[in-house]
């Protein structure tokens, strides 16, 4: 690869392996519910504690039918970090509860479980955490606030597949996980879904929920969606699934060495409770973060801003927009929506790519 090639924000894995597993399921015809989406939720149950796994046709409606099973209703409410992708809320508002938005804490960019324990109400009846960029919650507090007031855990795990907190996986904790299979997550399965949880019969109703609310054919025992995921997605899923572990590793090791070289910067942190699988590395810069961004692009290096605009200022959750939403007092959501900036750090980027970062990124902060 040449020095010079544009170092890209993100680069999804298609091999002749996803291609394969896919071809082969064309061939067999049975391309929705078969043998593959089992197989599938059975060895993606090894990396949530043996946990019931049910996979859908994304991480939106991994999120939104958990909450439908658990009978979330309109009248209650959800809290949830405003620095996230839209999907986080917008989960909420699909069931007809309200969203109440927590301010995060400023290191790994997680819900602040002070912000959480001040933002519970009468109303409340689940908190969802955001594993955001990685980086597992610190989910022994959150853990220990849900059980004192006796509260649904729902753990948006869209971007954090085999994290860990205190050892334990990511979307073992609490009522369910949620996982997303979209294609520049750390494993994909073109485009997927899946609900992780301990309770037996929560699982059965996600089940239902995703085929139209009935188990046997014609049977329908509840009103349901089509949510379901693909044979040919579940495949695709089970070879990435097969390489998790490895690209997790990588993408550790090239977060290691960004951290080691990078010096203008505040640089992504760790908890020590935590295993961070670097969905994304994520800098602070305190000053000139646009200007940074232009000058890496100038120099061929991609880079990512999520969230520059976190979701208690998207339009749908604006007061006035809707009955329940209301100004939000938010200053460490709004000062990372300011300040970070997602640097490269895929499994495949080769020692070269990562020290031309480490130099531009070096370089152009020193300069301004």
């Amino acid at each position: 690869m040449s020095e010079q090639e544009f170092i890209a924000p993100a680069r999804p894995v298609i091999g002749e392996d996803e291609i394969e597993a896919a071809v082969r399921v064309l061939r067999t015809g049975m391309v929705v519910q078969g043998p593959e989406v089992a197989a599938f939720e059975d060895e993606f149950s090894a990396f949530v504690d043996g946990r019931h796994c049910v996979a859908v046709n994304s991480g939106t409606s991994a999120l939104q039918l958990s909450l439908m099973a658990m009978g979330i209703k309109p009248g209650d409410e959800v809290i949830v970090p405003s620095f996230s992708f839209a999907a986080t809320a917008n989960a909420v508002r699909l069931v007809g509860a309200q969203p109440v938005f927590a301010d995060i804490e400023p290191n790994y960019f997680s819900l602040d479980p002070a912000a959480v324990a001040a933002a519970i109400g009468p109303r409340t009846v689940a908190i969802m955490p955001v594993h955001l960029y990685g980086h597992p919650c610190d989910m022994t507090a959150l853990q220990e606030l849900a059980d004192r007031h006796g509260l649904a855990i729902v753990e948006d795990a869209a971007q954090a597949h085999a994290a860990s907190w205190n050892g334990k996986p990511v979307g073992a904790f609490g009522t369910a996980g949620c996982f997303s299979f979209y294609p520049t997550k750390n494993m994909h399965s073109l485009e997927g879904g899946m609900v992780t949880t301990g309770d037996a019969e929560l699982s059965r109703t996600i089940r239902l929920l995703r085929n139209q609310g009935m188990e046997k054919m014609y049977a329908n025992e509840i009103v349901g969606a089509n949510m379901r995921l693909t044979d040919v997605a579940a495949a695709v899923g089970r070879v990435q699934l097969g390489k998790l572990e490895g690209w997790t590793e990588q993408r550790r090791r090239n977060a290691d060495v960004l951290t080691a070289g990078l010096k203008s910067v505040v640089t992504a942190a760790v908890a020590p409770e935590a295993r961070h699988v670097y969905h994304q590395y994520t800098i602070r810069v305190p000053s000139g973060r646009d200007e940074l961004r232009a000058g890496l692009t100038e120099r061929g290096i991609g880079s990512g801003l999520y969230y520059p605009t976190p979701i208690h200022l998207l339009n749908p959750y604006l007061p006035g927009a809707h009955p329940g939403n209301r100004d939000w007092d938010l200053p460490e959501t709004m000062l990372a929506a300011e300040q970070v900036l997602s640097l490269p750090v895929y499994p495949s980027l080769t020692d070269d790519q990562l020290g031309r970062i480490i130099d531009a990124v070096n370089e152009l902060t020193v300069a301004s």
